[in-house]
């Protein structure tokens, strides 16, 4: 039997998952729900379009993708799980902790499966990352370094991720948040906020513009900077350890705007101290297709279907969202 799945929120994220849903034999797309009516225009999905979040229910779906704004995602969740629908939410999983607790309380009652969309593990860069890691060939790790910057855009200025009663913070939430996910899905540590600093430097917004946050775990530091005026888009991510180092430099997207994207496994050398110091033998291995929107919807389904473990659980979605929450609490850019 196919699974009945809807849509709540039918912009960027909403049109990808519908793609990657209508390609899969296992479902069938039933109901879209999207207020900006130019949004379902398409006949293929005006043909599915209802009025309300409770009419999407009504239709009885047994999962929903919530791809709606962030101020809504945690209600969108809350009431789909109280109906007894397995859902997969978009990061961030909340505007904060205190709302995402509410849904994870309703989780643990309604026995529904629970998946927040942190697709950036599921690059086949990340997985040989940490396939890389786990053969502990590489030693102890002794520090992480992450940047994740934007181009920016013309309309950004206006754009609903910047108003933060609708967002619930700026570039931070919006997509560092994804490296700070990162940080502890390769690393397997936990981490806590040393310090924290937010600026508005550029666009005319009432979130931050720029992130500049240290972590530590133990003895291990991590640097994350997230902009929005990298005026390029940007994705680093750099991981040394005793023996080496790992460097995921570009990722692939949608707009294919952060390629190439490459995995740099380099082995620690102590040669001769003149002309060959400092030039290590590196393996760099490039990868040209994406399949991580796919790969989501299939540990969805297979959760659904046979109880499987999959990445995105709200455990780890608290966790990343707890460290966002931290570094605005620590930056007292909300504050002021």
């Amino acid at each position: 039997m196919k699974l009945r799945v809807a849509i709540a929120g039918f912009g960027k994220m909403g049109k990808i998952r519908a793609r990657y849903i209508r390609q899969n034999a296992e479902l069938e797309l039933i109901g879209i729900f999207e207020t900006n009516a130019e949004l379902v225009a398409a006949p293929a999905d005006a043909s599915l379009a209802v009025d309300s979040f409770d009419a999407l229910l009504a239709q009885e779906p047994h999962a929903i993708f919530v791809c709606a704004f962030n101020n809504v995602a945690a209600e969108y969740t809350s009431r789909a799980l109280a109906a007894g629908v397995h859902v997969f939410c978009e990061k961030p999983p909340a505007r904060n902790t205190a709302e995402l607790e509410q849904v994870i309380t309703l989780e643990r009652s309604s026995g529904r499966i629970l998946k927040y969309g942190f697709n950036h593990r599921l690059h086949f860069s990340v997985m040989e990352a940490k396939r890389v890691i786990a053969t502990g060939s590489l030693g102890k790790l002794l520090w992480v370094r992450g940047v994740y910057g934007k181009a920016g855009s013309i309309d950004y200025g206006s754009n609903w991720r910047n108003f933060k009663p609708y967002s619930g913070g700026g570039i931070l939430m919006d997509q560092g948040i994804h490296m700070l996910d990162l940080f502890h899905h390769l690393t397997g540590r936990e981490f806590t906020v040393a310090s924290g600093v937010l600026t508005r430097s550029y666009w005319d917004v009432d979130v931050e513009d720029n992130a500049f946050v240290t972590l530590r775990s133990d003895e291990v530091v991590a640097t994350l900077h997230s902009s929005a005026n990298q005026w390029r888009h940007k994705f680093l991510l750099e991981l040394a350890f005793t023996d080496g180092y790992l460097t995921l430099d570009g990722i692939l997207s949608e707009s294919r705007s952060y390629t190439p994207e490459t995995l740099v496994t380099g082995r620690r050398e102590f040669e001769d101290i003149t002309f060959a110091m400092g030039k290590p033998a590196e393996q760099t291995t490039w990868y040209e297709y994406d399949e991580s929107w796919r790969l989501e919807l299939e540990e969805f389904v297979s959760a659904i279907r046979s109880g499987s473990s999959f990445n995105g659980t709200s455990t780890e979605a608290v966790r990343a969202l707890r460290l966002v929450e931290e570094v605005y609490r620590v930056s007292g850019f909300y504050d002021r």
